[in-house]
């Protein structure tokens, strides 16, 4: 449910933007991120930090975007946050655990190098997603970077998924010995 939650404001952001314009949809995409934000705290009594970090983004850029007619700001926000996201799990790679091991260390059991390299890869992904989004708004049109925003970064992060469990499953101990 909580995933689903924070999928809601960029569908609503693609479907205003079919029937509207980028203006219109980067308003509503504000507005369904504070309420997205308000419904996390009162149903589980937190908001991640990085919630936090989406928030105060859309805010910033899509006031921006809104205030100064420029849709540029909201097309650099995805970038800011994949490199946010980025930087951090690099950030993390010299810590006791890093950020991989932190959310999934308690489901599965891996030995520490395969921890950092995970960390490393999605690290790289995520500042990689970045930089093809600055290309994708440089050389496309809005209408395509829009595509890109809903539809692209979620399948490229599918494909990285599926990509990281193959590569973890030989770290897996087989449980039937």
């Amino acid at each position: 449910m909580k995933q689903l939650l924070e999928f809601i404001p960029i569908i609503l952001f693609f479907i205003t933007f079919k029937l509207y314009d980028i203006y219109t949809a980067t308003a509503v995409v504000i507005v369904a991120t504070i309420i997205q934000v308000g419904i996390t705290w009162f149903k589980y009594k937190k908001v991640e930090a990085m919630q936090w970090i989406t928030l105060g983004l859309i805010l910033v850029m899509g006031g921006a975007t809104l205030y100064l007619q420029d849709e540029q700001f909201i097309k650099w926000k995805l970038t800011i946050i994949e490199w946010l996201f980025g930087f951090a799990f690099l950030g993390s790679h010299f810590a006791k655990k890093t950020f991989v091991e932190r959310m999934m260390g308690a489901n599965l059991e891996l030995p520490a190098t395969i921890w950092k390299k995970l960390n490393l890869m999605w690290a790289t992904f995520f500042i990689s997603v970045g930089f093809i989004n600055i290309y994708v708004m440089q050389n496309y049109d809005t209408e395509d970077w829009v595509t890109f925003k809903t539809f692209g970064v979620p399948g490229l992060m599918l494909v990285f998924i599926v990509l990281q469990m193959i590569f973890i499953y030989k770290y897996i101990p087989n449980t039937e010995e």
